[in-house]
């Protein structure tokens, strides 16, 4: 059996979308003949914790935890906050939102002393010991998991060091990305010349969407396109309990989840049902909305001054397990994709556990756009644009409508659906992983 070190922040006990993909990718590696080994942290400072997903993590793979220099409680001290604070959903602001002093401040000093980003201080101590694990183990190839974007260097460095082929995956795009800080004059080249080396240095390039496919060949013509790989994210057939019999709501239960901030939010959602309560259509008795995650402040203040606020359960992150049963026990499951440019071809990863789910999907995003074209595959949904509260409307009084008449209000695609399972997606990866060891 083929062995891998798969090099990545985010994994048990983080918590959240980001670890997903690695973990599921460690769980059936196996199965292709590729045996995993991981390095990460210890005592990461994780956006979200879930300790469950422990339980989840084989026996029989060896994790390899480093010490981590995190930024962050100074960050906090800095601006107030809670030792609990998540940064990234108080972090960015909605449109037309301003920054205070102190934000500019910190987000100066993120821009042009942390480079790619804040995780930065980890590559000396990632970097040894992953050429110990290298050595001792005998490891074939490397994988690492982006973002941080500062897992890319470390394969990077290894590679250079030791000559083992590396295959680099990115579940987002990297400089100009929503979640990147704008970098200006050296600072931007120092990270441009980070993320071109990364791309030009790697065996093969694992993403998630077609979106960062064309940011990568539109920023670098000596990238070879050949090279890069896109394998969806996807979902996990075993998180999904078997149940005899469906839930039956009394009132019309949507769930959201996931993070929420800035351009993603649900201000459209809200001035839609608002429009229908005052349409006599639907009122705030018919109807639960669950937002479960985490939220920043401009969210948590929209969603207390909405019409609908005693409709409205919010409930802080749960553990993954626990966010399926909200998945499974809803009527209906609103997604909401940023509202900026160049998302067209950029798939949220939790859409697929929606789809798995198969409750209709009500969207908010890019119409045209490669999310509105696998609820077309799938048959899971509808798409209305974040500025169309019309069509929005219709969706929401199709799938109440549905729901008050005892139907479902979708027709699934199985096979589409299928397409997306964890263990068929992580067979994709290992014929890349063979092919760049064969050199193919």
């Amino acid at each position: 059996m083929k062995k891998v070190l798969i090099i990545s922040y985010y994994f048990p006990p983080s918590g959240g979308p980001g670890v997903q993909r690695v973990l599921k990718f460690v769980k059936y590696l196996p199965l292709y003949g590729w045996k995993p080994y991981v390095l990460t942290v210890k005592d990461g400072d994780f956006p979200a914790r879930d300790e469950s997903l422990l339980n989840e993590i084989p026996p029989d793979v060896k994790v390899y935890r480093t010490k981590i220099l995190e930024p962050y409680s100074l960050y906090r001290k800095f601006r107030g906050l809670k030792k609990s604070s998540a940064i990234d959903v108080e972090n960015i602001p909605a449109e037309g939102g301003r920054f205070s002093i102190k934000e500019k401040i910190v987000n100066f000093i993120r821009s042009n002393f942390f480079i790619p980003d804040a995780r930065i201080a980890w590559k000396r101590y990632a970097l040894k010991e992953g050429l110990r694990v290298i050595e001792e183990e005998k490891i074939d190839l490397i994988y690492s998991s982006s973002p941080p974007y500062t897992c890319s260097l470390i394969a990077r460095d290894i590679k250079r060091k030791t000559g083992i082929k590396w295959v680099a995956g990115f579940r987002d795009p990297w400089t100009d990305f929503l979640n990147t800080p704008k970098r200006y004059g050296i600072a931007r080249r120092i990270d441009r010349k980070m993320e071109h080396s990364v791309f030009r240095e790697a065996d093969a390039v694992d993403v998630v969407c077609s979106g960062i496919e064309e940011d990568i060949v539109s920023k670098y013509s000596d990238v070879n396109r050949n090279k890069i790989f896109i394998i969806p994210n996807g979902y996990d057939e075993s998180d999904f309990p078997v149940r005899e019999n469906e839930v039956k709501n009394n009132r019309f239960t949507v769930t959201y989840t996931g993070s929420m901030y800035g351009v993603r939010n649900p201000s459209t959602f809200l001035k839609a049902l608002e429009e229908l309560y005052e349409e006599g259509f639907i009122s705030p008795e018919n109807i639960t909305l669950n937002f479960i995650g985490r939220f920043g402040k401009e969210i948590r203040h929209m969603l207390d001054n909405s019409l609908f606020r005693k409709s409205i359960n919010v409930v802080n992150y749960v553990s993954h397990s626990e966010s399926i049963i909200y998945l499974l026990n809803s009527d209906a499951l609103l997604l909401i994709v940023d509202d900026t440019k160049d998302v067209s071809k950029i798939i949220t990863g939790k859409v697929f556990e929606y789809i798995r789910a198969k409750k209709p999907i009500i969207a908010i995003g890019m119409k045209d756009s490669d999310m509105e074209k696998l609820l077309s595959e799938t048959g899971c949904g509808r798409l209305s644009s974040h500025n169309d509260v019309d069509t929005l409307k219709d969706i929401i009084k199709e799938y109440y409508t549905s729901f008050r008449n005892g139907i479902g209000g979708c027709n699934f695609n199985d096979e589409a659906i299928r397409n997306y399972s964890r263990q068929k997606l992580t067979g994709k990866l290992s014929a890349v992983f063979t092919k760049v060891l064969e050199g193919v």
